[in-house]
């Protein structure tokens, strides 16, 4: 409903981005008491009851959120463009791992690889179907399988989010294996 993506979207830009925008100041781990969350939402217009915050929180379909276990704090699961600790321990991923994007990004990709821009990571998925969705937002989707077991054998570290996306530093084009497209002929090999 309208409401409910207004205070997830709220909540995305306030715990991920602009805490002190309301006035927050997350620990090193990105977590916010909710009760200093509502106020501060509160006293910027932005009224939000704690049934709502949880409501928000248990319906968003990616898990954007984390409620601590004691109930008390709040924080994004990731996506966090300020400098935030999540703590994730290094997992080993699957040998393939998949990463969605917009068809106008391959050409910097095939440069670049996959860097992180104004994120902690590149966020990458365990299946083909999650990786096109993450892409369709942007564009014309095109999914790009990352061999992620031979960059692990090269040293790489991976980090399993709590909500199941994959992240790591960056991902070298040698590790990117060509999508099957007509855009293939774009590619500087």
């Amino acid at each position: 409903d309208m409401k409910h993506t207004h205070i997830s979207k709220f909540l995305s830009y306030v715990l991920r981005h602009r805490p002190d925008d309301i006035g927050l100041e997350p620990d090193r781990a990105g977590w916010v008491a909710i009760d200093d969350l509502l106020a501060a939402s509160a006293a910027h217009g932005q009224a939000i009851s704690r049934v709502e915050l949880e409501y928000v929180v248990a319906n968003n379909n990616k898990k954007r959120f984390a409620i601590s276990d004691d109930g008390l704090r709040i924080r994004a699961s990731q996506g966090h463009s300020t400098n935030v600790d999540l703590g994730y321990e290094p997992s080993v991923p699957p040998e393939v791992l998949y990463h969605g994007t917009a068809t106008q990004h391959l050409i910097g990709i095939r440069k670049h690889g996959l860097i992180k821009g104004m994120r902690h990571h590149v966020h990458l998925s365990g299946d083909e179907a999650t990786a096109r969705a993450v892409g369709q937002r942007h564009g014309r989707v095109v999914v790009l399988p990352v061999r992620s077991g031979d960059m692990v054998r090269a040293g790489f570290i991976f980090y399993l989010s709590a909500n199941g996306v994959w992240l790591t530093d960056a991902v070298p084009c040698m590790y990117l294996v060509e999508p099957d497209t007509p855009y293939q002929r774009l590619s500087s090999k």
